[in-house]
């Protein structure tokens, strides 16, 4: 093995989701290497409140020239590959990446892979109203030959409301969690945990098809890249 390349962690989109990815990049990073390695990373945590205003306002423009520049500043500070910690701001991955001289993963491709390697052809996605609406992580899905379906508006909006009022903000309740799998249920062969958040409250027992978490997914990834390793994904176990 070569070098191990520095990871650039975008985050704070919301920290609690960032939080997880640093916890299951070290946990994959030890797994790997054992003793008492961890993962070589620089983190850049935004306010989140800023990047939330944003989108509200529908300013995507505005929120990929300021995360363009934090990505610059990861590269800066050494990162040798750089992961936007949030599935709804890769709306802005073109601005990120053409302001980088080293690579983005884009947290579509791992789970479009992942998904594939599964044999699964029709996906249900989760996530923000963002993600769910708009097409930047729906047709990376679907130029990888998946179908995609997303949930009606009443879901859209419950899925949504539970992400923003309670998840960024660490509050993990058992009726979402019941609610979520009712969602989930109305899906397809599997569904996409497309919403970093959603990980803090769904896990793959909670419900009775395939869950692609895209935070551990995004996770497995980066550490193949940084590692130099190929092969299929393989995402780190998120114990609750």
């Amino acid at each position: 093995m070569g070098p191990v390349r520095t990871i650039g962690l975008l985050g704070g989109m919301s920290w609690e989701s960032s939080a997880l990815y640093y916890r299951l990049l070290n946990e994959a990073v030890r797994e790997r290497l054992g003793g008492l390695h961890s993962a070589r990373c620089v983190l850049l945590s935004v306010d989140f409140a800023e990047i939330e205003r944003l989108q509200v306002a529908g300013d995507w423009d505005r929120a990929g020239e300021l995360l363009a520049a934090d990505a610059r500043s990861l590269q800066a500070a050494g990162a040798d590959l750089v992961l936007l910690c949030t599935n709804t701001m890769h709306v802005v991955a073109g601005a990120v990446t053409a302001g980088l001289d080293v690579p983005l993963l884009h947290i579509g491709d791992s789970t479009a892979e992942a998904v594939t390697a599964a044999g699964l052809g029709r996906i249900g996605l989760l996530g923000t109203r963002y993600t769910m609406e708009q097409p930047f992580l729906l047709d990376r899905l679907s130029a990888a030959g998946l179908e995609v379906v997303v949930p009606d508006q009443a879901d859209r909006d419950l899925v949504h409301r539970v992400i923003f009022e309670e998840l960024v903000l660490g509050v993990v309740r058992e009726e979402s969690r019941t609610a979520y799998r009712e969602v989930v249920a109305r899906g397809a062969q599997g569904v996409v945990l497309g919403c970093t958040e959603i990980e803090l409250l769904l896990g793959p027992d909670d419900v009775d098809v395939p869950t692609f978490p895209t935070t551990a997914l995004h996770v497995a990834a980066a550490v193949r890249a940084a590692l130099g390793e190929g092969g299929p994904p393989a995402p780190t176990t998120i114990d609750g």
